[in-house]
């Protein structure tokens, strides 16, 4: 089988941190913080807007944590990807390198937390840890290659929401 039917020789990366949760609380565990209706709202707006733009994924991973997993679901809902599944190695504090290895994808989702999604942009850049953050909904797609990663889009959930009332 020749290296370009296994493994595509471009991809896209997109990395999808999850919308707006529940505050900190000390009786609330930090894998159940659900997304607010605030969140749940801007979340669907951006997985529509991400719909609009033809970025559909062959898959979408998430971390198993309650708020990653609601933006996931809405995701798939709204047409992102066919499927999701709970990926550990995107909680917070995991690597998800190991996971750009495997399947022979396109286009790739990571729902998950911050800091670990923007380092792990910034690490497939080159540039120095904490150069890309992530804002609550936001995305970044990078494009990889054999020859490294580049820079796609940025963009916080604002730029990303329709805007219907004009």
């Amino acid at each position: 089988m020749a290296r370009a039917e296994r493994e595509p020789a471009e991809r896209e990366l997109l990395l999808w941190r999850h919308g707006i949760a529940e505050d900190h609380h000390p009786d609330l565990p930090d894998q159940e913080r659900a997304l607010t209706d605030e969140g749940r709202q801007r979340t669907a707006a951006v997985a529509a807007e991400l719909c609009r733009l033809q970025l559909q994924c062959d898959c979408l991973l998430s971390s198993p944590l309650r708020r990653a997993l609601q933006t996931a679901e809405i995701g798939v809902e709204a047409g992102l990807a066919p499927e999701l599944v709970l990926e550990d190695l995107l909680v917070p504090g995991g690597d998800p390198r190991p996971l750009l290895q495997a399947g022979s994808w396109r286009r790739l989702c990571l729902v998950g937390h911050e800091p670990d999604l923007g380092e792990l942009a910034s690490s497939l850049l080159g540039v120095p840890a904490g150069t890309i953050s992530v804002r609550k909904a936001g995305i970044v797609l990078l494009r990889i290659a054999t020859t490294g990663a580049s820079l796609e889009a940025l963009i916080g959930p604002r730029l990303l929401r329709l805007r219907r009332d004009g």
